[in-house]
């Protein structure tokens, strides 16, 4: 399994537990639209299961949207005043 980090792509490493749809959408903040094109972009990663290994490297390629999204500015949201 070893993907070879493009520019502008991210390495997100899973925790113990982590599912792959949980991790991409907990620290990259995909939903599950994605991960057909992150299973692309790291062959292997599905034969280990649906319960990632502590430290698995996933390697989430960079598109047009995701860009935009990053430089995307989310309004404040102020529970109290």
């Amino acid at each position: 399994m070893a993907a070879t980090l493009r520019p502008n792509s991210r390495k997100l490493v899973a925790r113990q537990g982590d599912k792959l749809d949980q991790l991409l959408f907990r620290d990259a903040g995909l939903g599950p639209n994605e991960l057909t094109r992150v299973l692309d972009a790291n062959p292997g990663l599905a034969d280990l299961g649906s319960i990632l290994p502590l430290g698995t490297v996933v390697i989430v390629p960079a598109t047009a949207a995701t860009e935009a999204s990053a430089t995307r500015v989310r309004p404040l949201i102020q529970l109290w005043d």
